[in-house]
């Protein structure tokens, strides 16, 4: 479907592809749009719903500026997927046994204080994942960025124990099914505590650098770099260093998966393809409508013409593989997923442990009060998502959920 809603503003449109929104979210879609930097237009996408500042499921295009908050506290989250030699008739009845063997595997949920109980993080990282740490960590790529900001970063997020590991909240490992019966691996997380950090004091620290303005701006969560100031381009070699190490932590989660399933199953597991990576929550500098802009994704995946991505549905509901469409309307971009319409409070207080073992009849997944608010009536519903987007992506594979890990 194309363009379902146009708002007028002050400066530049917002061009909404749903009719499923609500009024806070356009609020939020024109505090944006009527930001001196915009360019040209906002997109919203088929999943929009209220964010920090700025609507998840928001592409922001600018020149001279960034908004940190628009990137979020999650930099570089996304997915990973990938095609295993496995069909259905592979996985028989082990789902449950299958997902206990992942979560043995992933260390996933919330992190405390590193003791022999705190399930969300390693106590002692594997090798390769150490390695990777001392090549790559934040020490060895941010030196001298470190020394300017000193208190970017503390003791417990400068350090590799949250490397291959899962999160919490949305963030999922999971094993779903194609028309085909072939199983596929997907994997949702990002950049775990250390991007969270790196997020959080930058959107801090813009808002107190951002001096008289912070006064004018209609949220304070909208303060923003100039590209003149250091603090610009410290921010944005900060963020690519958060996304990359959110595509090293799905990479390195990827192959625990793997193993964990080699040594449960009765057969060798591989890759029967290449891995899709997508993120989801990240900055880009890219060209649209004849300028060279930057574009803040937040909560939408690039859908360029041919671009691989995943959009994938909540707890229990479909999943989908697709390819981008190249739409100049939208940014190159396309939904991230189903998107929340309700708060995690209201899932817990409108929805039972019955209703959440209704909504997922026939998944391996948990089905208790700690995974509540990810109820699939909490979301929006996917099939429809997809719908309002088909001038944005095609499907190429729809997948149905067998299997799922949350954080």
């Amino acid at each position: 479907m194309p363009v379902q809603e146009s708002l007028n503003t002050t400066r530049v449109p917002v061009r909404i592809f749903t009719d499923d929104i609500d009024d806070l979210s356009r609020k939020q879609l024109v505090n944006v749009a009527n930001l001196p930097f915009v360019f040209h237009h906002v997109a919203a996408m088929p999943d929009v719903h209220v964010g920090m500042g700025a609507t998840i499921g928001a592409v922001i295009p600018t020149i001279g500026a960034l908004i940190p908050a628009a990137v979020g506290v999650d930099i570089g989250c996304g997915m990973c997927a990938v095609r295993l030699n496995l069909d259905a008739a592979d996985l028989g009845d082990n789902g449950e046994s299958l997902r206990h063997a992942i979560e043995r595997a992933v260390p996933h949920g919330r992190t405390d204080d590193g003791g022999p109980n705190d399930r969300g993080a390693w106590s002692r990282p594997p090798e390769e994942l150490a390695a990777w740490w001392e090549r790559h960590g934040v020490q060895a790529r941010l030196r001298d960025l470190l020394e300017r900001h000193p208190k970017l970063l503390n003791a417990r997020t400068n350090t590799v124990r949250h490397l291959g590991t899962l999160g919490t909240g949305n963030h999922f490992i999971e094993l779903r099914l194609d028309e085909q019966d072939r199983v596929w691996m997907l994997i949702h997380s990002g950049s775990r505590g250390v991007g969270n950090r790196i997020g959080t004091y930058f959107i801090q620290r813009a808002k107190d650098t951002v001096g008289r303005e912070l006064k004018t701006l209609p949220d304070p969560d909208l303060a923003f770099f100039r590209e003149e100031s250091p603090d610009f381009h410290d921010y944005l070699r900060a963020a690519d260093w958060a996304q990359g190490f959110a595509r090293a932590n799905r990479e390195a989660m990827l192959r625990a998966v793997l193993r964990a399933l080699a040594a449960t199953l009765p057969r060798p597991v591989e890759m029967a393809g290449e891995v899709i990576d997508c993120h989801h929550n990240y900055v880009a500098r890219e060209r649209h409508f004849g300028a060279e802009v930057w574009v803040t994704r937040k909560g939408a995946i690039r859908a360029r013409s041919g671009d691989l991505g995943i959009i994938p549905g909540s707890m229990g509901t479909l999943s989908y593989i697709v390819r981008g469409k190249g739409s100049r309307e939208s940014f190159h971009s396309c939904a991230h997923g189903a998107g929340r319409r309700m708060g995690r409070q209201e899932a817990l207080r409108r929805f039972s442990v019955a209703d959440l073992a209704s909504q997922t009849a026939g998944v391996a997944c948990p089905k208790d009060r700690s995974v509540l608010d990810e109820i699939p009536g909490a979301y929006k519903d996917i099939v429809a998502v997809m719908a309002h987007q088909q001038d944005l992506a095609e499907v190429v594979h729809t997948l149905r959920q067998a299997v799922c890990v949350k954080g």
